[in-house]
């Protein structure tokens, strides 16, 4: 197959016409190849000019437009190595252009071709063609020597970024070092603005924005620089690399980004494709650092949320968010857990073995409504309170009932309790308006009056001792009998079935005392401090026989002394040991 074109108006030279002839060649050598249903091995062109050959295979130089679209066109059909040299004589498409007769045909080669196809091609026939004259040839562009200065410093390296411990600063002093660097020029010596001073101007988001990706972009030409290299050359990056899985692109912001399979959903492009943060940099850590303070201090997944709705994808990000909220200090305020303070030890007056309400505790707990009176329209209904006294040794318990809060009350309720119970040495409650009222009426000494006073209990030796305020876990010892008091109560109140009067309240009072402070299920005896304060440990019925005034006193006091060894031996063995434990 053969075609033969004339020359284009205006004429041209013999090169360029040269090189028309060999676009023409690929272009039948395409048709052939699409007509025919054979699949060839290897194609060949062959030009007698050595100067179309050197367009070709350069590789150097640059050409103006007219040669350089058509070397364009031959390179996207074959390639240099494919292009032979054959001389003018050999060529049989030099027949074309002169009039040869049909007789004459025969006698050329222009239905055989040169003799050199029927030899076998070896590898120095293959050879590779220079540019004939690149000097003086009109279609190639002159050289152009530029001389420039690089400096093998990075001015702006991203190990600088851990010095900053918030984005915002980070990126403040980026936009000022652009700002500095924009207007640090001898021609703007008459500007108001001097890159050297402290520059008062706003910022906007534009620069923000290009702030960001100067950060990121340094930060990524550090950590990736193989998996840049590998994306731009076109190739796989190695599957060693943590962004094997995240299919990653350059941008036009020359932005390393996440691939993915979201580039169907309806998402914005930041989130569809996220901007890739190396997660052991510095950056990353800023990064969460500003949005965990940005949803003011939520968990892990709104901070990593925030992260990727900003566009930002950070390598191992779930790990990373959980050691920066971990380290971050406001969190461990809102989050900490509850610290328990270590149970002190037990005071002396708890583990003495002195009589009965020698240390007491006490405290007012209630109220209660009773029925005082009968009207014409019911009953008048009044409250009434109940003051505890509880012994530290034993956890014997007193009740006295008391109409008010006042200090005169209470007065009353303590004068009862010393003359039913005797003198006490040790006395112990909280900063009730009443016990400090009564402190002070009385004049006992406290530990929070320093002066010396003589008064109505001080001559028996007695002080007052007050708690901490805001401090209920120094009361334990009363504060736990006025719960168990309060639960048999209620049981109490339930089986009433009348009106609750003041003597029916007074009559339940004394019957809460009985308190066991051992737990053993299967000791007949049950150990309780009523058997020390009534020396009977049983409901025992009247010995027969008749005895005489003889034996009034007889063995009397050897009962006794044998109720109480008894008694403080079981408390020491059965009772202190259940004090031992800190239970918290």
């Amino acid at each position: 197959m053969g075609k033969v074109k004339l020359t284009p108006r205006p004429e041209q030279t013999i090169p360029r016409l040269e090189l028309c002839a060999a676009v023409l060649g690929v272009e039948l050598a395409d048709l052939i190849l699409a007509e025919l249903d054979l699949q060839l091995d290897e194609t060949t062109f062959h030009s007698d000019s050595k100067v179309v050959l050197g367009y070709i295979s350069n590789e150097t130089r640059r050409f103006y437009v007219y040669v350089s679209n058509r070397v364009l066109r031959i390179r996207r059909s074959s390639h240099p190595d494919q292009w032979r040299y054959v001389s003018t004589e050999q060529n049989p498409a030099d027949h074309a252009t002169r009039s040869v007769a049909a007789g004459r045909l025969n006698d050329t080669n222009w239905l055989s071709g040169p003799k050199s196809l029927y030899t076998p091609e070896t590898s120095a026939s293959k050879s590779t063609y220079e540019l004939v004259d690149p000097g003086s040839d009109p279609d190639i562009r002159p050289l152009v020597s530029t001389l420039s200065t690089t400096t093998t410093s990075k001015q702006l390296g991203s190990q600088r970024f851990s010095k900053f411990s918030s984005w915002k600063s980070l990126t403040r002093a980026i936009i000022r070092l652009i700002h500095i660097a924009r207007l640090f020029n001898m021609t703007l010596k008459n500007s108001p603005c001097k890159g050297w001073h402290h520059c008062k101007t706003g910022y906007t988001v534009e620069e923000s924005d290009q702030v960001s990706h100067i950060i990121i972009q340094a930060v990524q030409e550090e950590v990736y620089s193989q998996e840049i290299k590998c994306i731009q050359k076109h190739e796989q990056i190695p599957k060693s690399s943590p962004l094997k899985n995240l299919d990653p692109f350059i941008d036009a912001h020359c932005l390393l980004r996440v691939g993915g399979r979201l580039h169907n959903a309806n998402l914005d492009q930041s989130e569809k494709t996220p901007v890739i943060i190396p997660g052991k940099h510095q950056v990353a850590t800023l990064l969460i650092k500003h949005h965990h303070e940005q949803i003011y201090h939520q968990g892990r997944l709104f901070t990593e949320g925030a992260v990727r709705t900003a566009g930002f994808w950070i390598v191992g990000g779930k790990r990373k968010v959980s050691n920066v909220i971990h380290q971050c200090i406001t969190c461990r305020r809102l989050r900490a857990p509850l610290t328990i303070q270590k149970m002190a030890s037990l005071p002396a007056d708890r583990l003495s073995t002195e009589p009965p309400f020698t240390n007491v505790g006490l405290d007012v707990f209630g109220p209660w409504s009773v029925s005082s009176r009968r009207t014409r329209g019911g009953h008048s209904h009044s409250k009434r309170w109940a003051v505890i006294f509880t012994c530290m040794s034993i956890r014997a318990v007193h009740i006295e009932v008391i109409e008010s809060l006042d200090t005169s009350s209470f007065i009353n309720a303590l004068r009862r309790f010393l003359a039913v119970r005797g003198p006490v040495k040790h006395i112990r409650s909280d900063r009730g308006t009443n016990f400090v009222g009564t402190c002070k009426q009385l004049k006992i000494p406290s530990k929070i009056d320093n002066t010396t006073v003589k008064s109505y209990l001080s001559g028996q030796g007695c002080s007052w001792t007050f708690n901490p305020p805001h401090a209920s876990h120094f009361g334990g010892t009363w504060e736990r009998m006025i719960g168990l008091a309060r639960r048999i109560l209620d049981s109490m109140f339930l089986q009433l079935k009348d009106k609750l009067t003041h003597e029916v309240l007074v009559t339940f009072m004394a019957e809460v005392t009985l308190v066991p402070v051992t737990t053993d299920s299967e000791d007949s005896f049950i150990l309780t401090p009523a058997a020390l304060l009534t020396q009977k440990v049983n409901v025992l019925s009247a010995p027969t026989g008749e005895f005489g005034v003889s034996d009034l006193y007889k063995h009397q006091w050897r009962q006794v002394q044998h109720l109480s060894n008894t008694f403080w031996d079981r408390w020491r063995k059965q009772f202190l040991p259940t004090l031992q434990a800190r239970k918290k």
